[in-house]
Protein backbone atom coordinates (compact mmCIF):
# COMPACT_ATOMS: atom_id res chain seq x y z
CA UNK A 1 0.00 0.00 0.00
CA UNK A 2 1.15 3.52 -0.80
CA UNK A 3 1.88 6.04 1.95
CA UNK A 4 3.03 9.58 2.59
CA UNK A 5 4.67 10.89 5.76
CA UNK A 6 4.64 14.47 7.02
CA UNK A 7 7.01 15.76 9.70
CA UNK A 8 9.21 12.74 8.98
CA UNK A 9 12.04 13.60 11.39
CA UNK A 10 14.97 11.23 11.05
CA UNK A 11 12.71 8.42 9.86
CA UNK A 12 11.73 6.22 12.82
CA UNK A 13 8.00 6.04 12.14
CA UNK A 14 8.52 5.92 8.38
CA UNK A 15 10.99 3.04 8.65
CA UNK A 16 8.66 1.08 10.92
CA UNK A 17 5.70 1.54 8.57
CA UNK A 18 7.89 0.55 5.62
CA UNK A 19 8.84 -2.66 7.41
CA UNK A 20 5.12 -3.30 7.86
CA UNK A 21 4.70 -3.18 4.07
CA UNK A 22 3.83 0.44 3.27
CA UNK A 23 5.58 2.02 0.28
CA UNK A 24 6.39 5.66 0.99
CA UNK A 25 5.89 7.83 -2.06
CA UNK A 26 6.64 11.01 -0.13
CA UNK A 27 8.60 11.90 3.03
CA UNK A 28 8.26 15.57 4.04
CA UNK A 29 10.62 17.29 6.47
CA UNK A 30 11.98 20.81 6.84
CA UNK A 31 14.68 20.36 9.50
CA UNK A 32 18.12 20.53 7.86
CA UNK A 33 19.78 17.91 10.12
CA UNK A 34 16.95 15.43 9.63
CA UNK A 35 17.04 15.98 5.88
CA UNK A 36 20.78 15.23 5.86
CA UNK A 37 20.16 12.04 7.84
CA UNK A 38 17.45 10.87 5.45
CA UNK A 39 19.41 11.73 2.31
CA UNK A 40 22.62 10.16 3.60
CA UNK A 41 20.82 6.88 4.29
CA UNK A 42 19.19 7.07 0.88
CA UNK A 43 22.66 7.50 -0.66
CA UNK A 44 23.86 4.51 1.35
CA UNK A 45 20.92 2.55 -0.09
CA UNK A 46 19.65 1.50 3.31
CA UNK A 47 16.71 -0.91 3.04
CA UNK A 48 13.43 0.94 2.37
CA UNK A 49 15.05 4.40 2.65
CA UNK A 50 16.74 3.96 -0.74
CA UNK A 51 13.32 4.15 -2.44
CA UNK A 52 11.94 7.20 -0.62
CA UNK A 53 11.18 10.53 -2.28
CA UNK A 54 12.48 12.99 0.33
CA UNK A 55 11.07 16.50 0.05
CA UNK A 56 12.63 19.33 2.04
CA UNK A 57 9.85 21.82 2.70
CA UNK A 58 7.12 22.79 5.12
CA UNK A 59 3.87 20.96 4.61
CA UNK A 60 2.26 24.40 4.10
CA UNK A 61 3.95 24.45 0.68
CA UNK A 62 2.33 21.24 -0.56
CA UNK A 63 -0.87 20.78 -2.51
CA UNK A 64 -2.07 17.44 -1.18
CA UNK A 65 -4.64 17.19 -3.96
CA UNK A 66 -1.73 15.85 -6.03
CA UNK A 67 -1.49 12.71 -3.86
CA UNK A 68 -4.93 11.14 -4.19
CA UNK A 69 -3.34 7.71 -4.75
CA UNK A 70 -2.06 7.53 -1.15
CA UNK A 71 -3.52 4.85 1.15
CA UNK A 72 -1.93 5.96 4.43
CA UNK A 73 -0.93 9.37 5.80
CA UNK A 74 1.42 9.36 8.78
CA UNK A 75 3.65 11.65 10.79
CA UNK A 76 4.51 13.25 14.09
CA UNK A 77 3.34 16.88 14.24
CA UNK A 78 5.84 18.97 16.25
CA UNK A 79 5.35 18.21 19.92
CA UNK A 80 6.56 21.48 21.50
CA UNK A 81 3.09 23.12 21.69
CA UNK A 82 1.85 20.29 23.94
CA UNK A 83 5.06 19.14 25.65
CA UNK A 84 5.18 19.14 29.45
CA UNK A 85 8.61 20.76 29.16
CA UNK A 86 7.47 23.46 26.73
CA UNK A 87 5.53 26.72 27.04
CA UNK A 88 2.16 24.90 26.97
CA UNK A 89 0.71 27.23 24.32
CA UNK A 90 -1.13 24.42 22.55
CA UNK A 91 -3.19 25.73 19.60
CA UNK A 92 -1.76 29.23 20.10
CA UNK A 93 1.77 28.02 19.39
CA UNK A 94 2.89 28.90 15.84
CA UNK A 95 4.60 25.50 15.70
CA UNK A 96 1.24 23.71 16.00
CA UNK A 97 1.01 21.65 12.82
CA UNK A 98 -2.14 19.66 13.54
CA UNK A 99 -4.06 21.85 11.05
CA UNK A 100 -1.65 20.67 8.35
CA UNK A 101 -2.05 17.02 9.33
CA UNK A 102 -5.83 17.44 9.14
CA UNK A 103 -5.58 19.25 5.77
CA UNK A 104 -3.56 16.34 4.40
CA UNK A 105 -6.28 13.89 5.45
CA UNK A 106 -9.01 16.09 3.99
CA UNK A 107 -7.31 16.58 0.61
CA UNK A 108 -5.78 13.12 0.15
CA UNK A 109 -8.69 11.12 1.60
CA UNK A 110 -6.50 8.14 2.51
CA UNK A 111 -7.79 4.80 3.68
CA UNK A 112 -6.09 5.37 7.04
CA UNK A 113 -3.80 7.67 8.97
CA UNK A 114 -1.56 7.48 12.03
CA UNK A 115 -0.11 10.42 13.95
CA UNK A 116 2.18 10.47 16.98
CA UNK A 117 2.61 13.14 19.65
CA UNK A 118 3.69 13.68 23.26
CA UNK A 119 1.49 12.54 26.12
CA UNK A 120 1.09 16.18 27.14
CA UNK A 121 -1.65 16.27 24.50
CA UNK A 122 -3.75 14.23 26.95
CA UNK A 123 -3.48 16.83 29.71
CA UNK A 124 -6.82 18.27 30.94
CA UNK A 125 -5.78 21.73 29.73
CA UNK A 126 -5.79 20.44 26.15
CA UNK A 127 -8.88 18.20 26.34
CA UNK A 128 -10.99 20.59 24.28
CA UNK A 129 -8.36 20.90 21.58
CA UNK A 130 -7.83 17.13 21.47
CA UNK A 131 -11.57 16.71 20.98
CA UNK A 132 -11.30 19.29 18.20
CA UNK A 133 -8.49 17.34 16.50
CA UNK A 134 -10.46 14.08 16.67
CA UNK A 135 -13.68 15.59 15.31
CA UNK A 136 -11.86 17.30 12.45
CA UNK A 137 -10.24 13.98 11.52
CA UNK A 138 -13.58 12.17 11.78
CA UNK A 139 -15.36 14.79 9.63
CA UNK A 140 -12.55 16.37 7.59
CA UNK A 141 -15.00 17.73 4.97
CA UNK A 142 -16.48 20.13 7.55
CA UNK A 143 -13.77 22.73 7.16
CA UNK A 144 -13.10 25.69 9.39
CA UNK A 145 -14.61 28.81 7.86
CA UNK A 146 -12.61 31.92 7.07
CA UNK A 147 -12.31 34.00 10.25
CA UNK A 148 -13.85 31.28 12.44
CA UNK A 149 -12.02 30.66 15.73
CA UNK A 150 -11.27 27.04 16.56
CA UNK A 151 -13.66 26.93 19.54
CA UNK A 152 -16.56 28.01 17.33
CA UNK A 153 -15.58 25.39 14.78
CA UNK A 154 -15.48 22.80 17.58
CA UNK A 155 -19.01 23.73 18.61
CA UNK A 156 -20.21 23.34 15.03
CA UNK A 157 -18.50 19.93 14.73
CA UNK A 158 -20.09 18.74 17.96
CA UNK A 159 -23.50 19.89 16.81
CA UNK A 160 -23.05 18.08 13.52
CA UNK A 161 -21.97 14.88 15.26
CA UNK A 162 -25.04 14.95 17.52
CA UNK A 163 -27.59 16.01 14.91
CA UNK A 164 -30.02 13.51 13.43
CA UNK A 165 -29.05 14.56 9.94
CA UNK A 166 -25.35 13.87 10.52
CA UNK A 167 -23.87 11.53 7.99
CA UNK A 168 -21.59 8.72 9.09
CA UNK A 169 -18.13 9.92 10.07
CA UNK A 170 -15.55 9.61 7.32
CA UNK A 171 -13.12 7.97 9.74
CA UNK A 172 -13.30 6.02 12.97
CA UNK A 173 -10.62 7.70 15.10
CA UNK A 174 -8.98 6.21 18.18
CA UNK A 175 -6.61 8.08 20.51
CA UNK A 176 -4.51 6.22 23.04
CA UNK A 177 -1.56 6.95 25.28
CA UNK A 178 1.04 4.21 25.14
CA UNK A 179 4.30 3.24 26.77
CA UNK A 180 6.50 2.25 23.83
CA UNK A 181 8.11 -0.46 25.99
CA UNK A 182 4.76 -2.27 25.70
CA UNK A 183 5.31 -2.43 21.92
CA UNK A 184 8.88 -3.71 21.94
CA UNK A 185 10.96 -0.54 22.31
CA UNK A 186 13.84 -0.58 24.76
CA UNK A 187 12.50 2.63 26.30
CA UNK A 188 9.81 3.64 28.77
CA UNK A 189 8.64 6.30 26.36
CA UNK A 190 5.11 7.61 26.84
CA UNK A 191 3.43 8.91 23.70
CA UNK A 192 -0.01 9.55 22.21
CA UNK A 193 -1.03 7.70 19.06
CA UNK A 194 -3.94 8.84 16.88
CA UNK A 195 -5.17 6.21 14.42
CA UNK A 196 -7.99 6.67 11.93
CA UNK A 197 -9.41 4.16 9.45
CA UNK A 198 -12.00 5.04 6.80
CA UNK A 199 -15.55 4.08 7.79
CA UNK A 200 -15.82 1.73 4.81
CA UNK A 201 -13.49 -0.64 6.68
CA UNK A 202 -15.83 -0.97 9.64
CA UNK A 203 -15.99 0.34 13.17
CA UNK A 204 -15.21 -2.79 15.19
CA UNK A 205 -11.43 -2.68 14.90
CA UNK A 206 -9.51 -1.92 18.07
CA UNK A 207 -6.27 -0.17 18.94
CA UNK A 208 -3.31 -2.56 18.50
CA UNK A 209 -2.76 -4.62 21.63
CA UNK A 210 0.48 -4.45 23.58
CA UNK A 211 3.03 -7.07 22.57
CA UNK A 212 5.37 -6.80 25.59
CA UNK A 213 4.91 -6.34 29.33
CA UNK A 214 6.76 -5.49 32.52
CA UNK A 215 5.16 -8.52 34.18
CA UNK A 216 6.74 -10.83 31.61
CA UNK A 217 10.16 -9.25 32.16
CA UNK A 218 9.79 -9.74 35.93
CA UNK A 219 8.91 -13.39 35.32
CA UNK A 220 11.91 -13.80 33.04
CA UNK A 221 14.33 -12.19 35.51
CA UNK A 222 13.08 -13.28 38.91
CA UNK A 223 11.04 -16.46 38.48
CA UNK A 224 12.20 -18.44 35.45
CA UNK A 225 15.57 -16.59 35.34
CA UNK A 226 16.00 -17.28 31.62
CA UNK A 227 16.84 -13.58 31.12
CA UNK A 228 20.17 -14.02 32.91
CA UNK A 229 20.97 -17.31 31.19
CA UNK A 230 20.32 -15.73 27.80
CA UNK A 231 22.86 -13.01 28.54
CA UNK A 232 25.34 -15.30 30.31
CA UNK A 233 25.19 -12.90 33.23
CA UNK A 234 25.15 -13.27 36.99
CA UNK A 235 21.63 -12.99 38.30
CA UNK A 236 20.75 -9.83 40.17
CA UNK A 237 18.46 -11.51 42.68
CA UNK A 238 16.67 -8.52 44.18
CA UNK A 239 13.81 -6.71 42.43
CA UNK A 240 14.70 -3.18 41.43
CA UNK A 241 11.74 -1.50 43.16
CA UNK A 242 8.90 -2.10 45.66
CA UNK A 243 6.59 -2.17 42.65
CA UNK A 244 8.52 -5.10 41.17
CA UNK A 245 8.42 -6.89 44.53
CA UNK A 246 4.62 -6.61 44.64
CA UNK A 247 4.47 -7.72 41.01
CA UNK A 248 6.51 -10.85 41.80
CA UNK A 249 4.11 -11.74 44.61
CA UNK A 250 1.12 -11.31 42.31
CA UNK A 251 2.64 -13.29 39.45
CA UNK A 252 3.68 -16.11 41.77
CA UNK A 253 0.14 -16.34 43.10
CA UNK A 254 -1.16 -16.77 39.55
CA UNK A 255 1.50 -19.41 38.73
CA UNK A 256 1.35 -18.60 35.03
CA UNK A 257 3.82 -16.79 32.81
CA UNK A 258 2.33 -13.64 31.22
CA UNK A 259 1.37 -14.12 27.58
CA UNK A 260 3.24 -11.03 26.28
CA UNK A 261 6.93 -10.92 25.44
CA UNK A 262 9.20 -9.46 28.14
CA UNK A 263 9.99 -5.77 27.98
CA UNK A 264 13.20 -5.22 25.98
CA UNK A 265 15.97 -3.97 28.27
CA UNK A 266 19.02 -1.83 27.60
CA UNK A 267 21.14 -4.99 27.93
CA UNK A 268 18.97 -6.68 25.29
CA UNK A 269 19.28 -3.70 22.93
CA UNK A 270 23.07 -3.50 23.25
CA UNK A 271 23.86 -7.16 22.51
CA UNK A 272 26.93 -7.31 20.24
CA UNK A 273 28.02 -3.71 20.85
CA UNK A 274 31.50 -3.37 22.38
CA UNK A 275 32.16 -0.89 25.16
CA UNK A 276 32.49 2.61 23.68
CA UNK A 277 35.95 4.13 23.28
CA UNK A 278 37.27 7.58 22.56
CA UNK A 279 37.87 6.50 18.95
CA UNK A 280 34.87 4.59 17.53
CA UNK A 281 35.22 1.18 15.90
CA UNK A 282 31.50 1.38 14.99
CA UNK A 283 29.95 4.45 13.41
CA UNK A 284 28.63 6.80 16.08
CA UNK A 285 29.83 4.58 18.92
CA UNK A 286 32.23 6.87 20.75
CA UNK A 287 32.13 8.13 24.31
CA UNK A 288 30.96 11.68 24.97
CA UNK A 289 32.37 12.71 28.33
CA UNK A 290 31.00 14.87 31.14
CA UNK A 291 28.06 12.78 32.39
CA UNK A 292 27.16 13.27 36.02
CA UNK A 293 24.25 12.29 38.24
CA UNK A 294 22.52 14.24 40.94
CA UNK A 295 19.15 14.22 42.67
CA UNK A 296 16.32 13.30 40.26
CA UNK A 297 18.86 13.22 37.45
CA UNK A 298 20.09 9.65 37.30
CA UNK A 299 20.78 7.30 34.43
CA UNK A 300 18.98 4.29 33.03
CA UNK A 301 19.38 0.79 34.41
CA UNK A 302 21.02 -1.85 32.22
CA UNK A 303 18.32 -4.42 33.00
CA UNK A 304 15.25 -2.27 32.38
CA UNK A 305 14.06 -0.39 29.31
CA UNK A 306 15.82 2.98 29.24
CA UNK A 307 14.25 6.21 30.32
CA UNK A 308 12.81 8.10 27.36
CA UNK A 309 15.56 9.74 25.33
CA UNK A 310 15.27 13.52 25.30
CA UNK A 311 16.03 15.82 22.40
CA UNK A 312 18.28 18.14 24.40
CA UNK A 313 17.68 21.34 22.42
CA UNK A 314 19.35 23.34 25.20
CA UNK A 315 22.34 21.09 25.65
CA UNK A 316 22.60 17.34 26.19
CA UNK A 317 20.28 16.36 29.06
CA UNK A 318 21.59 14.27 31.91
CA UNK A 319 19.53 11.50 33.45
CA UNK A 320 17.46 10.50 30.45
CA UNK A 321 20.39 9.97 28.12
CA UNK A 322 22.74 8.25 30.55
CA UNK A 323 23.47 4.68 31.59
CA UNK A 324 24.19 3.84 35.24
CA UNK A 325 26.34 0.80 35.97
CA UNK A 326 26.28 -1.59 38.93
CA UNK A 327 28.73 0.62 40.85
CA UNK A 328 26.47 3.63 40.48
CA UNK A 329 28.67 5.62 38.09
CA UNK A 330 27.13 7.06 34.94
CA UNK A 331 28.09 7.73 31.34
CA UNK A 332 26.28 9.13 28.32
CA UNK A 333 24.78 6.75 25.82
CA UNK A 334 26.65 6.88 22.53
CA UNK A 335 24.79 7.93 19.39
CA UNK A 336 24.81 4.33 18.19
CA UNK A 337 23.40 3.13 21.51
CA UNK A 338 20.62 5.72 21.33
CA UNK A 339 19.88 4.59 17.78
CA UNK A 340 19.64 1.01 19.06
CA UNK A 341 17.22 2.13 21.79
CA UNK A 342 15.07 3.65 19.03
CA UNK A 343 15.30 0.50 16.92
CA UNK A 344 17.38 1.80 14.00
CA UNK A 345 19.70 -0.71 12.30
CA UNK A 346 23.43 -0.30 12.85
CA UNK A 347 24.01 0.75 9.25
CA UNK A 348 21.58 3.68 9.62
CA UNK A 349 23.61 6.88 10.02
CA UNK A 350 22.43 9.79 12.17
CA UNK A 351 24.03 12.88 10.62
CA UNK A 352 25.31 16.00 12.33
CA UNK A 353 27.04 16.95 15.55
CA UNK A 354 26.54 15.20 18.90
CA UNK A 355 23.83 17.69 19.81
CA UNK A 356 22.14 17.45 16.40
CA UNK A 357 22.12 13.65 16.46
CA UNK A 358 20.83 13.59 20.04
CA UNK A 359 18.02 15.97 19.12
CA UNK A 360 16.98 13.86 16.13
CA UNK A 361 16.96 10.63 18.11
CA UNK A 362 15.22 12.25 21.08
CA UNK A 363 12.37 13.27 18.78
CA UNK A 364 12.13 9.97 16.87
CA UNK A 365 9.40 7.33 17.04
CA UNK A 366 10.83 3.89 17.88
CA UNK A 367 10.93 1.86 14.68
CA UNK A 368 9.27 -1.20 16.22
CA UNK A 369 6.28 0.89 17.34
CA UNK A 370 5.70 2.14 13.80
CA UNK A 371 6.02 -1.42 12.49
CA UNK A 372 3.51 -2.87 14.96
CA UNK A 373 0.97 -0.11 14.31
CA UNK A 374 1.53 -0.40 10.56
CA UNK A 375 0.88 -4.14 10.58
CA UNK A 376 -2.33 -3.59 12.53
CA UNK A 377 -3.59 -0.94 10.10
CA UNK A 378 -2.64 -3.10 7.11
CA UNK A 379 -4.52 -6.07 8.58
CA UNK A 380 -7.59 -3.92 9.35
CA UNK A 381 -7.80 -2.59 5.79
CA UNK A 382 -7.16 -5.93 4.10
CA UNK A 383 -9.75 -7.70 6.23
CA UNK A 384 -12.52 -6.00 4.25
Amino acid sequence: MRSAELFGGCGGLALGLARAGFKHELIVECDRDCIETLKENKRKRIAHVKDWLIVECSSHELNFENYKNIDLVSGGPPCQPFSIGGKHLGPKDPRNMWPEAIRAVREIQPKAFVFENVRGLLRPDFSGYLDYIVLQLAYPHLERRRGEIWKSHLTRLRQHEQSKRATQANYRVLVQGINTADYGAAQKRHRVIVIGVASQFGDEWKFPAATHSHESLVWSKHIEEDYWRRHGSRKISLPSSPHEKRMIEQICSEEKRPKENPWVTVRDAFVGLPSPRREPSIQGHWQHHGARAYRNHTGSSLDEPAKALKAGDHGVPGGENMLVNSRGSVRYFTIREMARLQGFPDNFLISGSWKAATRQLGNAVPVCVGEEIGRHIMKTIRAQ
